[in-house]
């Protein structure tokens, strides 16, 4: 079975990172979208929240499934059984960064990286935009799947 781990904070989830699960399930058997868990960071959502917004975007995609891990990426992947990272690159900022981190993946293990570029139409989309459209009261709602609930 081909595993893949799509790892991020997903706060919130985008309909970028919406975009890249979809394409990746029909690439691998199975995408775990892993939702890492660091005590130090401030979230604008709670671990709850979304889990829970991850998990009703895809509900009704049998190939995907979510989790929630503390730790390295690497030992999560470890720990579940995937050989492949899943990465999406919205730009050339975006590579020369996850390059990094998939070398050194490679390098503590024997993980491989697969990178998806993304879509045309959601290539502008973060996390960190859409947080600070919502702290300002802008209209969030076009860049995040439905389940995104303020």
């Amino acid at each position: 079975m081909k595993r893949a781990v799509f790892p991020g904070s997903f706060d919130p989830i985008t309909l970028g990172h919406k975009d890249i699960v979809e394409r990746g399930a029909t690439i691998f058997d199975e995408v775990i979208v892993g939702i890492g868990n660091n005590s130090e960071k401030n979230y604008m959502f709670s671990l709850d929240q979304r889990e829970q917004f991850v998990e009703e975007c895809f509900r009704d995609n049998p190939k995907v499934r979510v989790m929630v891990y503390d730790g390295l990426t690497i030992d999560f992947c470890k720990s579940v059984g995937a050989d492949y990272l899943l990465r999406g690159v919205r730009n050339h900022g975006d590579f020369e960064f996850e390059k990094a981190i998939a070398r050194t993946n490679r390098e503590l293990s024997k993980i491989e990286t697969v990178f998806l570029l993304t879509s045309i139409q959601t290539s502008f989309i973060s996390s960190s935009i859409v947080r600070e459209i919502i702290r300002n009261n802008g209209d969030y709602k076009r860049f995040v799947p439905g389940c995104v609930r303020v």
